[in-house]
């Protein structure tokens, strides 16, 4: 009788990992899903618990050790692409119309596009052809900072 109770048991547990896989993203709740199916396997057999125990410890603990290093090597190392306004962010940039926060005006080159440009210190003004760092956006606009000498080439 306390065969097929944990039996039905790991066999539950481990069909309850294998949809909370299917619902999560990671590749980590599987490895405990054959832990406990392998452990119901033990329970099948009639053997003591403590054994059906460790089964599901062990084979859970090597399952999910080499599910980490199967997600490692079809993971690719590359970031995902920038997408929207964080492509611009950190990038280099040219000045192409004067930046002055007094007056409002402001225009820099990022790559092949053209955008409205603030200084990050708003006393500052930046003059044409200079090279500037994108530190952040506020509202429609780029907020640079003159770029240091060493980072002044695009």
């Amino acid at each position: 009788m306390n065969t097929d109770i944990y039996f039905w048991g790991w066999l539950i547990l481990a069909l309850i990992f294998f949809v909370g896989e299917i619902l999560t993203a990671g590749f980590f709740l599987a490895a405990f899903g054959v832990g406990a199916a392998l452990a119901a396997v033990v329970a099948a057999f009639g053997i003591d618990i403590l054994w059906q125990m460790a089964v599901f410890v062990l084979v859970s603990a090597i399952a999910l050790l080499l599910s980490r290093r199967f997600a490692e090597s079809v993971t690719p190392a590359e970031q995902p692409v920038k997408v929207g306004i964080d492509r611009v962010l950190g990038k280099k940039a040219v000045v192409i119309e004067p930046i002055n926060a007094i007056q409002g005006t402001g225009i820099v080159r990022v790559d092949a596009e053209e955008w409205r440009a603030l200084p990050e210190d708003s006393s500052e003004t930046i003059p044409e052809n200079s090279i500037v760092e994108v530190v952040s956006v506020k509202g429609t606009r780029l907020v640079v900072r003159p770029a240091s000498p060493a980072d002044s080439e695009l």
